[in-house]
């Protein structure tokens, strides 16, 4: 296995690459999904977060191991130029890749854990939820922000910002980042940005309102065009999964 960490852990190159080796056995449960699976990790101590990949199907496996880089690498090389750019993300600790020297295999991806108050979801699901709004708005400022700085990160959605409140105001972490682009954002793509986000349109309005006030756009026109792009994605989404039932109900 192919194993890269961070300068600041060098160290402990041996200690991570044990951890993707034994993934299957040892670490605690953190998130079980279909595709992944995240563990966590006492790394001397400090509590990491460890993401197994699902392995890919035979054509992605040639892809990766030959033309492209993999989701681990790129999550760890992107998670680097997130901080360096000014935007908070955990902080990364390695990615391991297993091959059999023709064909890619499993890979994981390290980083430090984050103790959370709350994510963007739990905005949408928590009505009450104290200081919603500012929090809210906030976010909609840090992801006014990140544009600024050129970047496009392509699964801006509901469970992929983690929110850590402080004495100061509020912190957001990115997570899952494999699929990010850094240039420069025309308007349309900034605010297409935001459609995965919410189907709630109280909150898509509050936050269309304010990223027309820190970006001097017409407020009209970013309410209309942000609401658009929100619902253009539920409609597709929804006959998506309409889809997918459909294949599934002649597939019994």
């Amino acid at each position: 296995m192919k194993v890269t960490v961070h300068k600041s852990v060098k160290s402990n190159l041996l200690k991570l690459k044990e951890f993707f080796l034994n993934f299957e056995q040892e670490g605690k449960i953190l998130a079980d999904g279909n595709r992944n699976q995240i563990k966590i990790f006492d790394l001397d101590d400090t509590q990491i977060t460890i993401k197994a990949f699902k392995v890919p199907n035979f054509v992605n496996k040639i892809a990766y191991q030959y033309f492209r880089k993999s989701k681990a690498q790129r999550s760890y090389e992107y998670a680097c130029k997130l901080l360096d750019l000014g935007v908070l993300t955990p902080f990364p600790i390695g990615y391991g890749i297993a091959s059999n020297g023709l064909l890619f295999g499993k890979s994981f991806y390290a980083c430090k854990l984050v103790n959370a108050d709350a994510t963007f979801r739990t905005l949408i699901n928590e009505e009450h939820f104290p200081d919603r709004i500012e929090i809210l708005k906030a976010f909609t400022r840090f992801t006014y922000e990140m544009h600024e700085k050129q970047i496009h990160f392509l699964d801006h959605s509901a469970g992929n910002t983690l929110i850590v409140i402080t004495e100061n105001g509020y912190e957001f972490y990115l997570v899952d980042l494999n699929r990010m682009e850094f240039k420069p954002l025309d308007f349309e793509t900034r605010i297409q940005n935001f459609a995965r986000l919410t189907p709630k349109k109280e909150m898509v309005d509050i936050m269309a309102e304010e990223y027309a006030r820190v970006g001097n756009y017409d407020m009209g026109q970013t309410k209309a065009a942000m609401w658009k792009a929100t619902e253009d994605f539920q409609n597709h989404f929804a006959k998506k999964q309409a889809f997918k039932k459909k294949v599934k109900f002649w597939k019994k």
